[in-house]
């Protein structure tokens, strides 16, 4: 049993050495304490606010059929009356919980848009509910998607700016309060925050946002990273409010940046309304004591996989505060599936990035991406797989041979294009390690259906930030940088990487998880202005900002075709092309300079003999006198 756990072992002691490494990491205000594991019931608790979710629903869905959740004291045993033309009643479920109703509603073609009333009848009387069917959005620039066309921007809301002063701490929630001094702390960064600096991020070259989740995070200790959810359809009132967040996604629109939405499947925050009066007794997975997950995704595939392991990969809870969701009990299932495609239709978002993904339960996992595609046809989403080896990634992508059924998952978040660049820009050229690794994990690529939906990153909030990790290293970082925005897929990058902004450990990389210096009033330095930056920031910025906004003018580094050598002597070199541009990249990664030899790549040059450096603009009328610097790259535009 204990190498069961090993990695879950291996992430706490690394919490813990980060802990006492770094006083700022404090997990607990004071006077709180871990959450504590028991049993949940569905009793049937006080009811200190009734609710219907979704809270609207929209006319001439794909899907006509929709199941209302009913929450409200003692209604379980009601009758259900609803007399509106167009809307049929199909089924009333009563659950052990009698607090709880959900309703099957057939909604016609001929349904209007309008108002109409819930009427709910029991021996102690009669209440009803009011409810809304909306004409569905036509708006032209909804759910636009995001692929390999884009250019992501990570940003963890609480960390970015801080727009509004007065929502950064709220009376009666369970954590008040900022202090900026501690990691996992709030720090009071807002939706408004984001959206005054929306000029800096469209000037970056960037073409999509994604935000950390934004959702409510009622909980008493690290309610700030967003992945503890206490309410589906609510933001959390200290980044702002639903129509902020709507107002936000307007503004990205007109300056022609998408949204990327993070969602939860696998668990919520043990604080949720729903958790605290649960529905059902199997509304999530419950032990006799503590149960962690195994983080061990191979076991999807493993055709020798003991059903124990399976079991604790996709049942095991999260963290003691997240509570593991259990994706069989379809009133769960249809409730996840009608609240993704709520806030898409609410707010006109672009995408969806879904945590955890590879220990939620794979069957519905499907049935969510097939549903999602049916309705929202528009709409991208992907998923994060942090995970160890191509076909351990490839099995979680739609249409691929490793799994009998398929996924309906378009894209991932490529870990393993991730270990393969970080190898190559430290490590020396080996048979298959160093710049190799590249090479190997390209070649792979086979296991997908469409590996230019996969998401490429150097670091995100999970991990040590790129220019720390590379030890500062500045020719590491700009090759790093040129390979994620010329390398096939959707490039991401992680907010404050472009000023070179630092911090790594912890199990999920809270170190990196900093302000950006100039997002609070307070801050003595504003490095969102190029007057602000050191030379070494502003040439960072400056390399980020040319290469992103080449990329976003040149189709080929978007749609293009890719051909790679195999490397050689430390020398790695690709192309991508199309009927318009043929770009060449070469990376050196040995430790000295090194001559390139040009004709070894004459299969792919077509008789170009001149190119233009991309990031200096400056003219090269001699190929075959290329020569690179140590850890160094060249992207070139052949002509």
């Amino acid at each position: 049993m204990k190498k069961l756990f090993l990695f879950a072992a291996l992430i706490l002691g690394a919490a813990i050495l980060f802990a006492q490494e770094d006083e700022s990491f404090v997990r607990f205000p004071k006077g709180v304490k871990e959450a504590e594991y028991f049993v949940r019931k569905p009793v049937g608790a006080k009811v200190n606010k009734a609710r219907i979710e979704p809270p609207n629903w929209w006319t001439n869905m794909v899907n006509p059929q929709l199941q209302l959740l009913i929450y409200d004291q003692n209604i379980g045993s009601n009758e259900v009356h609803i007399d509106y033309p167009g809307v049929e009643l199909l089924k009333v479920h009563r659950v052990e919980n009698p607090n709880y109703l959900f309703l099957d509603l057939f909604i016609g073609p001929g349904a209007k848009a309008g108002a109409f009333d819930i009427h709910l009848t029991s021996a102690e009387g009669k209440r009803s509910y009011n409810y809304k069917l909306k004409p569905r959005s036509a708006e032209p620039l909804a759910q636009r998607g995001v692929d390999a066309s884009d250019f992501i921007y990570l940003i963890m809301p609480d960390r970015f700016a801080n727009g509004d002063y007065g929502n950064d701490s709220v009376d009666g929630m369970n954590q008040t309060g900022i202090d900026r001094s501690k990691v996992a702390f709030r720090h009071g960064g807002d939706l408004i925050g984001i959206m005054e600096r929306l000029n800096y991020i469209e000037d970056l070259g960037v073409t999509a946002i994604w935000l950390n989740p934004v959702l409510e995070n009622n909980q008493p200790y690290e309610s700030y990273h967003g992945y503890a959810i206490t309410d589906h359809y609510q933001v959390d009132e200290r980044f702002g409010t639903n129509e902020q967040y709507r107002q936000f996604v307007r503004m990205c629109h007109e300056r022609g940046i998408k949204v990327i939405m993070d969602i939860i499947h696998n668990h919520c925050g043990d604080q949720h309304w729903m958790i605290k009066d649960i529905p059902t007794s199997d509304w999530i997975h419950q032990f006799d004591k503590y149960t962690g997950t195994m983080y061990r995704a191979p076991v999807h595939i493993d055709p020798y996989a003991a059903q124990a392991d399976k079991d604790l990969v996709t049942d095991g809870w999260f963290d003691r505060h997240m509570p593991d969701l259990n994706h069989k009990n379809p009133f769960l299932a249809n409730y996840l599936i009608q609240n993704h495609i709520w806030w898409a239709e609410y707010s006109g978002h672009d995408g969806y990035r879904i945590d955890t993904y590879a220990y939620c339960d794979q069957d519905f996992m499907a049935k969510w991406g097939k549903r999602i595609q049916h309705e929202l046809p528009g709409i991208s989403f992907f998923g994060e797989t942090w995970v160890h080896g191509a076909t351990i990634q490839a099995q979680f992508t739609e249409n691929n041979d490793i799994r009998p059924s398929n996924t309906y998952l378009p894209g991932v978040t490529d870990y393993q294009m991730h270990y393969a660049i970080l190898e190559a820009l430290q490590e020396e050229q080996g048979w298959t390690s160093g710049v190799s690794k590249v090479y190997y994990t390209l070649t792979k690529d086979i296991l997908y259906d469409e590996p230019y939906n996969n998401v490429l990153f150097l670091d995100n909030h999970d991990l040590g930030r790129i220019f720390d990790v590379l030890g500062e290293d500045m020719n590491q970082f700009k090759s790093g940088m040129a390979m994620l925005f010329t390398q096939r897929g959707i490039p991401l990058m992680y907010y404050g990487t472009e000023i070179l902004m630092k911090g790594r450990g912890g199990a999920f990389g809270e170190a990196g998880r900093i302000d950006f210096p100039g997002g609070w009033k307070e801050d003595k330095v504003d490095k969102f202005s190029s007057k602000n930056r050191t030379e070494l920031e502003q040439d960072a910025f400056e390399y980020i900002k040319t290469l992103a906004n080449y990329r976003k003018d040149t189709p080929a580094l978007q749609f293009g075709k890719m051909t790679q050598f195999v490397p050689q002597n430390g020398i790695y070199c690709y192309f991508r092309y199309d009927d318009e541009k043929t770009v060449m990249v070469i990376y050196n990664s040995n430790e000295k300079a090194s001559p390139i030899n040009i004709d070894h790549y004459k299969e792919r040059m077509l008789g170009f003999k001149k190119a233009i450096n991309v990031l200096t603009g400056k003219k090269i009328d001699d190929l075959k006198a290329l020569t690179l610097d140590r850890k160094s790259s060249l992207i070139l535009e052949l002509y």
